[in-house]
């Protein structure tokens, strides 16, 4: 996509060209990505102060309905704790009580520790994105990111953010569009 109407004031780049932009597992994951995909990739970059997103939107004009949260989300089973990346507009909340916690059979799920998230993930804090996630995790995908057709997402980086669509999104390996994962 050579025009991307959620950048805003910023000035987007193909992902592959910026990798200083990206957390080591991201760009890693990006290069198999673009090599099978024929889904736009695109990455620009911001001043890491201001990678929060209400914040992000505000200051570079980029829609807050066009942007989606990574959140990584812990249960425990049979001593076992098992993690789900989950991926919900930010004008709404994942519903982690019902919809995650039946999704992972854990009796109760919550969101992982930073510390925690930050060491599984290889990602900054405030910039975790699907897109380079351990293999063996689900990512649960809100269908209303699924069928958007341009999405802000973070780059694994607080000084970049991605910009995809909601169809690469739902087709990244080990996603699950999940109808109702977001309140």
């Amino acid at each position: 996509m050579s025009h991307w109407e959620i950048a805003g004031t910023l000035t987007p780049v193909p992902a592959i060209e910026r990798p200083d932009l990206l957390a080591e597992p991201v760009a890693e994951a990006l290069t198999e990505l673009t090599a099978t995909t024929s889904e736009p990739v695109a990455v620009v970059e911001i001043d890491p102060e201001l990678a929060d997103t209400a914040e992000f939107c505000a200051t570079y004009s980029s829609p807050l309905s066009a942007s989606a949260n990574c959140v990584v989300v812990a249960g425990k089973r049979g001593g076992q704790f098992r993690y789900a990346a989950v991926l919900v507009l930010a004008t709404t909340r994942a519903d982690v009580n019902n919809a995650v916690r039946r999704r992972l059979d854990v009796r109760k799920a919550s969101f992982a520790p930073m510390d925690e998230a930050v060491e599984l993930t290889g990602m900054a804090y405030g910039g975790i994105t699907p897109i380079g996630l351990p293999a063996d995790w689900p990512i649960l995908v809100d269908a209303a990111v699924a069928d958007s057709p341009e999405l802000v997402i973070g780059s694994g980086s607080r000084g970049g953010k991605l910009l995809v669509t909601g169809r690469l999104l739902a087709s990244l390996p080990g996603a699950e569009v999940v109808d109702g994962l977001a309140r």
